[in-house]
């Protein structure tokens, strides 16, 4: 399976597999691929354990349908002494990694490293790297900013009422553009619908911005993050496992799981957390801030994103990135567990070890999701894993496009227990529905 075998698009499904789809958007096609692809999904969803990992790839399918674009993530070395040393340090980590170019998060790595180490030397330079570091936090606090500002004002502009003289065309127009915030609601719905007697969806996160939290509130969706309080609340190791149940009425027994309910993980930090005496504390901070909101920090490195400035001492083996990496670890490699994962380029090495742990268990399974297979990282690890039977596959354009993934092949988002009991009950009554729909046709 090595990466020149597969074509532009790529889907496994249980026993179907065409690693090079021909015309994958010809309507009959996807009628065809519909019939393998959504079933497929739809018994995946509600395994015992499941859990979702979305990349960048995540914001940029949302923000490229609201008409903007994500946050860029491209090295700047600008105001960095030791500049070439320091882009060739990146860039050796990011090959490393299996990331081909370096990003930021690779600078940010080389530079605190720099910065240790010209300390440790008594060379006053190591303050020059300390400002230019704040400085480029400070110019990607703003990005991520941005981004969530643009896409805010773009599902705002859709929502908007149009004028009573509207010309039918311009209403139509509108119409569409409400598909952003439908999709988003869409997609995480039909992950979170799972049956009571289903563990909670866990949505784990690469990202910084608070997209899934916005998507989340738009859906009635209720989040559960480790963060306690109510003006500031603080990151706890002792709130793994709190959930919410309700008691129904006139029912004695175990009270049951309050649906709507999902688990949040954000593995490399997020823009409204800050590190401050002594604890994380996530802020009161809007969604799409402006660039001067109080609540954003004046010292960038003291937000707790990527991997925070050496001088405080403070490493992703320490509190909190270790703790939400055991989350990580504990919720997928367990048997029965299943993951999706989409806009995740297979760039981090540290993930990407821990899903080659959990499909040593026979159990689990794995679902990519993908736009495209950007530098082969994704057949790489599928060919240095084998476990062939155990991923699952849609990559390229057509597949990982967001509105086509939600409009033809997820699951749609509601849990019919009606038509599950019905179902039940003519099974039951050895009168299959196929058999009963047989008989009306042939009457």
């Amino acid at each position: 399976m090595s990466k020149n075998t597969w074509g532009t698009h790529v889907y496994r499904i249980g026993n179907e597999e065409n690693l090079d789809v021909q015309n994958p958007d010809d309507s009959k096609n996807i009628e065809l691929q519909k019939k393998h692809i959504e079933p497929w999904l739809a018994a995946v969803f509600q395994s015992e354990h499941l859990a979702l990992l979305l990349g960048s790839g995540f914001t940029k399918a949302v923000s490229y349908q609201a008409g903007t674009s994500a946050a860029d993530m491209a090295c700047d070395y600008g105001g960095f002494p030791l500049d070439d040393k320091l882009k060739d340090a990146a860039q050796q980590a990011a090959v490393a990694m299996g990331r081909g170019e370096a990003n930021i998060e690779d600078q940010i790595r080389a530079a605190n490293s720099l910065a240790q180490g010209l300390k440790i030397l008594g060379d006053d330079r190591h303050t020059e790297v300390i400002s230019a570091l704040d400085a480029l936090f400070k110019k990607f606090l703003n990005g991520i900013s941005k981004t969530e500002r643009d896409l805010k004002s773009a599902v705002e502009k859709c929502a908007a009422p149009e004028p009573a003289d509207a010309e039918p065309a311009a209403g139509e127009e509108a119409s569409e553009k409400l598909d952003p915030l439908v999709m988003l609601v869409s997609f995480l719905l039909s992950f979170s619908s799972r049956t009571a007697t289903r563990e909670r969806l866990h949505i784990f996160t690469t990202n910084y911005d608070r997209l899934i939290e916005y998507g989340a509130d738009l859906a009635g969706l209720h989040l559960l993050d480790r963060f306690v309080g109510c003006l500031e609340p603080i990151f706890r190791s002792s709130r793994l496992d709190i959930d919410m149940h309700y008691n129904p009425p006139g029912i004695r027994g175990e009270p049951r799981y309050l649906e709507g309910v999902v688990r949040l993980t954000k593995l490399h930090g997020s823009l409204d957390w800050v590190y401050r005496n002594s604890f994380v504390r996530k802020v009161g901070l809007p969604f799409g801030p402006q660039d001067d909101h109080p609540a954003i920090n004046d010292q960038p490195s003291d937000s707790v994103m990527i991997y925070p400035n050496s001088a405080k001492d403070r490493e992703t083996s320490e509190y909190p990135y270790v703790e939400l990496f055991r989350d990580y670890a504990a919720a997928v490699c367990r048997p029965n567990s299943v993951l999706v994962t989409y806009g995740y380029g297979f760039g981090d090495e540290h993930i990407n070890r821990t899903i080659a742990d959990m499909l040593t268990i026979p159990s689990t399974h794995l679902v990519i999701i993908s736009f495209g297979d950007e530098g082969g990282r994704i057949s790489s690890f599928c060919k240095h894993v084998g476990r062939k039977a155990q991923i699952s596959l849609l990559i390229g354009p057509h597949f990982g496009n967001m509105p086509t993934l939600v409009e033809n092949y997820l699951p749609k988002p509601a849990i019919d227990r009606i038509t599950i009991r019905q179902t039940e009950l003519l099974r039951n009554r050895g009168w299959e529905p196929s058999s009963h729909k047989d008989e009306e046709d042939e009457a």
